[in-house]
């Protein structure tokens, strides 16, 4: 039983606009709870459409320490699943994505539909029931070409990201996107601090030289380029090319299209594009790059010719499994119209780089000396709003659960999309 009464005070105890108290970073029993309480009852995003191309493909992989299944059964539409036999537990499938007509567990072969039913148990009693044992459910929907995944009993309302952020990824073309690359790294620190560092570019000038280069890393904290020129035409030829800039936002979400620095098309080393064929051709191909985040693990970005995903993945009170993916056009070649290398050289930099500056961060935090200290109200916003978030979730669920405990705080004001990433 984890002891709400404990985490609750660790809670209470954050002073506003500081970082977390120290055992909200590497307590084993915090981890549990952050399991529980923020990734078993938030949205993740998971992967693409795009990676369920037909009828019997699945995606399977592990969310946390639980192992999730997708599938597009025969009707086209998606399926999720937690990926465990209804025998003896078994998962049914590995890692990845296959195509297969049913699911068959490799332990006693028990088989079952792309929408979950038991269809075969061998040399079980005449009473047995097959309906009784179909794959137990997970929530899953499809918003813009990404497929997003909720473990609990009752998911978040999506309706309101669907119809504010699809309009905004829809010139993107990401339907009729494929994945050229995908890689993991472990990273040595709590899925928290991964975020945190993710939520803010107050690092990038210093950290990040590849990023920095295309990057607007001095913009405003809140995307207010007051009347600079640039930002002026850049918002005039957005609405030339019939493309919403936003931003738009939700408690768990928010979605904003920017310019670059000047003389850069593409969040690339040089500025140029890395990939002949476009996702996007609207302006030219100069677009900037359309940025959105989820509470409380990713960030995307889609420029013209690709898209990049960032997700944040628990494992361990101080590991975390940060997953990125690279989306082109379906019909760009390889070799011909790009090459990986040149195509993930700016994220893979800036990756590695967040990846020391990450377990450096731990290592610093589980320090006995280490005090909370307070974020910069400029430069930190998207970190401010990323941690209040995780508070408001995190009481509110031991609200929930402990009659006792103070309820959750209102959210006081909405946040306004705040230029950061990393």
């Amino acid at each position: 039983m984890l002891n709400l009464e404990r985490i609750g005070a660790l809670l209470d105890a954050r002073k506003p606009g500081h970082s977390l108290p120290q055992a909200l970073y590497n307590d084993p029993e915090v981890f549990a709870f952050d399991l529980e309480a923020i990734y078993a009852r938030s949205w993740i995003l998971v992967g693409f459409d795009v990676e369920l191309p037909k009828a019997g493909s699945h995606l399977a992989m592990n969310l946390g320490p639980w192992p999730i299944l997708i599938t597009r059964d025969r009707s086209g539409a998606l399926n999720g699943f937690h990926n465990s036999c209804r025998h003896r537990g078994a998962q049914i499938c590995q890692e990845g994505t296959g195509n297969s007509a049913r699911l068959v567990c490799p332990y006693h072969r028990w088989t079952y539909e792309l929408t979950g039913e038991l269809v075969h148990a061998g040399r079980m009693a005449d009473d047995f029931d097959p309906s009784a044992h179909s794959l137990k459910p997970i929530h899953v929907e499809s918003v813009g070409g990404a497929i997003y995944v909720c473990l609990g009993e009752k998911a978040p309302p999506i309706d309101d990201f669907r119809e504010k952020f699809e309009p905004l990824i829809a010139p993107h073309n990401v339907k009729n996107a494929k994945v050229a690359f995908q890689s993991t790294l472990v990273e040595d620190a709590n899925w928290k601090l991964v975020m945190e560092n993710g939520r803010e570019c107050y690092h990038c000038a210093g950290a990040h030289p590849e990023l920095s280069a295309s990057f607007p890393i001095t913009a405003s904290a809140y995307f207010d380029f007051g009347g600079d020129r640039l930002q002026e035409i850049y918002n005039t030829r957005m609405a030339a090319a019939g493309l919403p800039i936003g931003p738009v936002e939700g408690d768990w979400w928010e979605a904003i299209r920017f310019p670059l620095n000047e003389g850069y098309q593409s969040m690339t080393l040089d500025g140029k594009h890395v990939v002949k064929k476009l996702m996007c051709e609207a302006g030219d191909g100069d677009i900037g790059s359309l940025r959105w985040a989820v509470e409380p693990h990713s960030f995307c970005h889609a420029t013209s010719d690709y898209l990049f995903m960032f997700s944040a993945l628990p494992v361990a009170p101080n590991v975390t499994h940060v997953v990125a993916k690279w989306l082109v056009h379906k019909d760009a070649v390889e070799g011909v119209d790009y090459d990986v290398e040149t195509l993930t050289a700016l994220w893979n930099a800036t990756n590695l780089q967040d990846k020391a500056l990450a377990e450096n961060n731990q290592r610093g935090v589980n320090a006995r000396g280490y005090t909370p200290g307070p974020y910069s109200q400029e430069a930190e916003t998207l970190v401010i709003n990323f941690v209040d978030w995780y508070c408001r979730q995190a009481k509110a669920y031991i609200a929930a659960h402990n009659p006792a405990a103070s309820p959750a705080p209102a959210r006081e004001t909405a946040p306004v999309p705040a230029l950061a990433e990393s």
